[in-house]
């Protein structure tokens, strides 16, 4: 088949989801052309996997020290631009269109009848008895109209007595073997860097590998500033204590899975990361705060792990179910790859 791959580059989670369900589809022998939407991509996630691609602006949000600021957002967005994206892109010869939460590639399925699946966490809160924060109608308008998919496949930490699959994490990238640490690993892209150094330097007697926008590594005391880079971000996510981060869906998934006890501090006004706190909250999977403070993460580096979920290869299990044409059995799907999941 000749695919269409949506992934949007808002955070980091969309594209290491995307690379290994791209890499999966492309050797099964499928013709994938990427799409990606949304901020600048910083050249070392440009993985060659992702050849050939296509940049769009597309939608994105922007923050302003630790919120979503709704002026500046609005002031960026140019509906215009991403209308006549849509309607000039070339589609023949697409087969089927994948999205990664990716709103032009999901239009253009709806626009051109093209079978769209989607993947992403948020078409979990799509299901009743997900666990949702702030839903008012206007996030509800935006969560049912950013990225529609004809077949959409929600993620989640738990399955909610619905068609719901488990998070997607790269159990290539994960299982790789490393020392272990006595560092925290720190990622909090939408903080500013200043202050969440000066807070992990008020913690004695722990250290923590804080990765953000650095030029190049240095030390602060206790706290090690590192450069964003996935393959030593993993590894440091592999051997580390514990993580403390935003409330992004990736990077805490792969922290479960690895058994990493967490740490978080969602973004706030932003709907999908204070309904992940939420239910982090209600599942016990996680110590959410509403603002980082040193005797917080004094109190929480204490705690001791939490046991692994160990999630199965998920992207694989939808690669093949996409290859084999059972688009429709989503809820055999889910079903099969939950019976694989070790915790909650």
């Amino acid at each position: 088949m000749r695919i269409l791959y949506g992934v949007q580059t808002t955070g980091r989670g969309h594209l290491t989801r995307a690379r290994p369900m791209v890499a999966a589809l492309k050797a099964r022998g499928h013709d994938v052309h990427i799409l990606f939407s949304g901020p600048p991509l910083d050249p070392e996630w440009l993985d060659p996997v992702f050849t050939p691609h296509t940049t769009r602006r597309g939608l994105t949000f922007v923050t302003r020290r630790g919120r979503i600021s709704h002026l500046a957002t609005m002031l960026q967005l140019r509906f215009g631009e991403m209308e006549r994206d849509i309607y000039a892109f070339d589609t023949a010869g697409v087969d089927l269109i994948v999205t990664d939460y990716e709103p032009v590639t999901a239009r253009i399925g709806w626009l051109r009848d093209i079978p769209c699946i989607g993947i992403g966490h948020l078409y979990a809160f799509a299901h009743r008895g997900v666990p949702v924060a702030g839903l008012n109608l206007f996030n509800r308008m935006v969560m049912k109209c950013f990225a529609p998919a004809s077949i959409p496949l929600g993620l989640h930490w738990h399955h909610f007595d619905r068609p719901i699959l488990p998070p997607t994490v790269s159990l290539e990238e994960l299982s790789q073997r490393t020392s272990d640490g006595e560092h925290i690993l720190v990622y909090m892209p939408f903080e500013s860097v200043a202050e969440v150094v000066r807070t992990l330097y008020a913690v004695k007697g722990h250290r923590f590998r804080f990765y953000c926008r650095v030029d190049a590594p240095r030390e602060e005391g206790n706290v090690e500033l590192r450069p964003l880079n996935r393959p030593a971000f993993v590894t440091d996510l592999i051997g580390c204590r514990g993580v403390i981060a935003n409330t992004g869906f990736t990077l805490i998934s792969e922290a479960l899975h690895l058994g990493r006890k967490i740490l978080t501090k969602p973004l706030t006004q932003q709907t999908e990361q204070e309904s992940n706190a939420l239910a982090l909250r209600r599942l016990g999977l996680a110590t959410v705060v509403r603002r980082l403070s040193a005797d917080a993460i004094a109190r929480w580096a204490e705690q001791p792990d939490s046991p692994p979920a160990n999630y199965p290869d998920v992207l694989a299990a939808v690669a093949d179910w996409i290859h084999q044409g059972r688009w429709q059995d989503v809820e055999g799907l889910c079903e099969e790859l939950w019976s694989r999941v070790t915790a909650p």
